[in-house]
């Protein structure tokens, strides 16, 4: 196997596919045509600083950046399923328009009729872009609360209610090891538990579908196969940097770095309050993604025994979060891969096979990205 760089993660009725600065969309549309957005990547604007290179932090910064292109690339396979009637969007412009004139009639009643234009001005640009635009109706207010309620949601399942129900066992144990070996173990429970409950609804189980044609596109391109419907058809929907991988190894992570500060910590300070307690766990969110990511990006290059053993747990859950993919799935997968990756090019050059290469075949630098 060759690590190509390619990552991604499944959308609604398709896949998004990233390839150093650029990624596509690819959705199947309701018309059953496929259809591809390509975008350049817009990375956090601290990307490219030196400090941010260096282990663990980019770990961090990486995690940050791919949370909200997955949720931006989300949205927009969402509005694909989503058109707004003529009635609808004169209704919406209507609304948006009377509070305009509202707010201006406020000022101007203060005296500030030039604010007040401004605003007006402001409402008709918004109005005539998103009608130039309809996808920028989904705007970034909308994203950042949605990626701040998906970081809380998963903080507050994962880390907190783990936390508070290992509290009820103070009452039968003293021993404050064996509190947080329980904790663990919550955690690990309620993991494994969500996982087998999404997995069970019908529309989770098509994204999962998805999911697995996109492992299956990266492995085929990663074992010097002619990328097609058939070769994807036989690949593996198992890959080690795959996000579920990543996931069982931030809680994997999280166990073994609580039980090895807490434990010395509050037993050096002689703190007991569950206040600093969890304020610990949420100060050691960032270590505990860097340190996540480090082990995936070496995972995605190793075939050391050592590293393969390690990803094994993480990948077996990818039975839960992959299904096997019909071919029009596939069809999708590979539009997604074949307008950011050029497979031919790192087929010749990791595999010596001699494809004629494509010369419309998009122009991206290999990034280690991982699988969603």
């Amino acid at each position: 196997m060759k690590p190509s760089g390619i990552g991604g993660q499944a959308v609604i009725e398709g896949v998004m596919m990233r390839n150093g600065g650029k990624y596509a969309v690819a959705v199947r549309t309701p018309d059953k045509q496929i259809v591809v957005d390509v975008q350049d990547c817009k990375s956090s604007k601290f990307k490219h600083q030196n400090f941010v290179k260096l282990p663990i932090i980019r770990g961090v910064v990486n995690f940050v950046d791919s949370l909200v292109l997955g949720m931006k690339a989300l949205m927009y396979s969402a509005t694909l399923f989503a058109e707004e009637t003529d009635e609808e969007r004169a209704e919406r412009e209507g609304k948006a328009r009377k509070k305009a004139q509202a707010k201006a009639e406020k000022l101007k009643a203060r005296g500030k009729e030039t604010e007040a234009q401004k605003v007006l001005d402001k409402c008709e640009a918004k109005l005539k872009k998103e009608a130039e635009d309809p996808d920028s109706s989904g705007d970034d207010a909308l994203m950042t609360a949605t990626v701040i309620f998906s970081l809380a949601f998963s903080v507050a399942l994962f880390i907190l209610l783990p936390y508070f129900l290992s509290r009820f066992l103070r009452n039968v144990i003293a021993s404050e090891t064996l509190i947080l070996v329980a904790e663990g173990i919550v955690k690990l429970l309620i993991f494994f538990g969500y996982l087998y409950l999404i997995s069970r609804m019908k529309d989770i189980q098509r994204n999962f579908m998805y999911h697995g044609a996109e492992h299956k596109c990266i492995n085929c391109i990663e074992h010097g196969l002619e990328l097609n419907v058939e070769n994807v058809r036989v690949s593996s929907r198992e890959h080690k940097r795959c996000g579920t991988s990543f996931l069982f190894i931030v809680m994997f992570v999280s166990i073994v770095f609580i039980m090895v500060v807490s434990i010395p910590l509050f037993a050096l300070i002689h703190v007991h309050a569950g206040f600093w307690r969890v304020v610990l766990r949420l100060a050691l969110l960032p270590l505990i993604a860097g340190v996540s990511y480090e082990f995936i990006r070496l995972a995605g290059t190793s075939d050391s025994k050592i590293v393969n053993i390690l990803s094994k747990p993480g990948m077996l859950l990818q039975h839960m979060t992959t299904k096997e993919p019909d071919d029009s799935m596939i069809e999708v997968a590979i539009a997604s891969v074949e307008a950011v990756f050029d497979w031919r090019e790192f087929e010749n050059r990791e595999f010596g096979t001699h494809y004629e290469l494509d010369e419309k075949a998009a122009d991206g630098t290999d990034s280690e990205e991982s699988l969603g």
